[in-house]
């Protein structure tokens, strides 16, 4: 048997085994942020709906995440943002869900 027939000029580039690599590694890219989009019940922010949510509720590192359309807006506790954006607010009370379903605030 002619030895020509089972090697391919194919199987002599190395090259082909880093394209292969690259693809490899953007399926397992693609495969992971979809995971974590789901994971974290982050769905929403790839819907055309507006949506407001509170990560680390009552905490110091609490932040709050508003869509708009297709603009995201983020307010954070830090006073980075507070330096960088001129924007500065304090606590003015706190609020409480009953059984029920009805909101009391209570101011400090």
């Amino acid at each position: 048997m002619d030895r020509r027939l089972l090697h391919t000029s194919e199987d002599n580039d190395p090259m082909s085994v880093v394209s292969n690599l690259f693809d490899v590694a953007m399926v397992f890219a693609v495969a992971l942020m979809v995971a974590l989009v789901v994971r974290f019940n982050m769905t929403e922010v790839f819907s055309q709906e507006d949506f407001t949510m509170v990560k680390n509720p009552g905490k110091e590192q609490m932040e709050i995440i508003i869509k708009e359309g297709n603009k995201i807006n983020r307010y954070t506790t830090s006073d980075e943002q507070h330096l960088r954006e001129g924007k500065k607010g304090r606590k003015v009370g706190i609020a409480y869900e009953l059984d029920n379903g009805e909101i009391i605030y209570v101011p400090e």
